[in-house]
């Protein structure tokens, strides 16, 4: 990568829950909870900072374990969530301070298949739109938002977020329903649908551990 695409590559913003409030439905899975959540957000973390057209990752959490591990990564800033509430406003610390001159996305931390090569081929798509949105494999969440440089950033993430975002002007990129970056994890269902897809190895352990 030339110092010129560094420069003027992605910022992408992970928003990540502490582990003991997050991937509540989890429960069911069979392992234990909050290092699942953490394992799965890290995993995430890791594809995003591998990703080529990514120069800059920022995660936004109050979780200690994750902060503590992913500022310690090449090109990984951490943001304190501190007082603000709800994705959107998390996700609105990392934007602002990337800066509205930067390429922006904002990626939900619980895509834990994602491959860089996958999020490498959504962001060049995104290159070409105002702002774009990559519906979960459901069709009706969102797991990645991006605003080109200048486009003021909005996103809202929550129940049937492809749709308001379709509303707040997010075009649709083309990434098939099988790619890595469509499959989120709420559920022991969709946990199973990442596992056959491949999931990072901090999930893998976590899963063989709560198998042996």
């Amino acid at each position: 990568m030339s110092t010129s695409e560094i420069r003027d590559g992605w910022t992408v913003v992970v928003p990540v829950k502490p582990a003991a409030l997050g991937k509540t439905r989890l429960t069911a899975a069979g392992t234990d909870r909050e290092a699942l959540a953490r394992a799965i957000a890290l995993d995430t973390i890791a594809a995003a900072a591998a990703t080529p057209r990514v120069s800059h990752v920022l995660v936004v959490t109050d979780d200690a374990e994750v902060s503590a591990l992913v500022s310690q990564w090449p090109a990984v800033d951490v943001i304190a969530e501190g007082d603000v509430r709800g994705l959107d406003a998390a996700i609105a610390l990392g934007t602002v301070s990337a800066g509205q001159g930067a390429p922006r996305a904002a990626l939900l931390g619980d895509v834990p298949a994602l491959t860089p090569h996958d999020l490498d081929a959504a962001l060049e798509l995104a290159g070409q739109v105002e702002r774009g949105l990559v519906p979960d494999a459901e069709g009706t969440g969102s797991t990645l938002v991006t605003a080109r440089p200048g486009a003021v950033w909005v996103s809202a993430f929550g129940a049937d977020s492809a749709a308001r975002h379709r509303l707040l002007g997010c075009t649709d990129l083309a990434v098939s329903r099988g790619s890595t970056l469509r499959r989120d994890v709420d559920t022991a269902a969709q946990l199973a649908e990442a596992v056959a897809l491949g999931v990072g190895p901090r999930t893998a352990a976590v899963l063989a551990a709560a198998a042996a």
